[in-house]
């Protein structure tokens, strides 16, 4: 009876133990799962912010949906489609007398909405050569396509300049 008392208990606390790791497990699963949509998004940027740096405005916008249902919002204007948010970004800072200067991405917040879309949130802060320094903040919508995550949806707003 002892032996049988002990096996069962032996065996609850296997039980036990398999069922409270099992937890575990699922339970850091998920965050853990995320990591790699948020790890690819804040790559997009990453390599966005890099091309912008080196004057590359094509590879800067390899980072949008190259769609006519892109949406740009920016200073109470809407850019609808990829060309027409292409032509606002040359008309800004490739134009006559334009510069792209430095780009910084700061205070990123990737939140994914599913598996097959994200809110990114931050802030933006060019650096010119003549020392102004335009920034402000921005909210993306990316969606996650087979040749993977694009912006479908880019709201940047400029801070007032001091």
């Amino acid at each position: 009876m002892k032996r049988n008392l002990a096996f069962v208990l032996v065996f609850l606390l296997f039980l036990f133990g398999s069922a409270n790791h099992g937890l575990s497990q699922s339970q850091t699963a998920k965050p853990d799962a995320s990591r790699p949509a948020q790890d690819e998004i804040r790559h997009l940027l990453s390599a966005q912010v890099e091309a912008w740096n080196r004057g590359d405005l094509a590879g800067f916008m390899a980072g949008y949906w190259n769609s006519p249902d892109l949406t740009f919002f920016s200073g109470g204007n809407v850019a609808q489609g990829w060309q027409a948010a292409l032509e606002r970004y040359q008309r800004n800072y490739q134009g006559t007398g334009k510069e792209m200067g430095h780009l910084e991405f700061q205070d990123l917040n990737v939140d994914l909405l599913g598996e097959r879309a994200a809110l990114v949130r931050g802030k933006w802060h060019l650096t010119l050569s003549d020392g102004k320094t335009p920034h402000g903040l921005f909210t993306l919508i990316l969606k996650r396509f087979p040749e993977g995550w694009k912006i479908v949806h880019d709201h940047t707003s400029a801070a007032e300049e001091k």
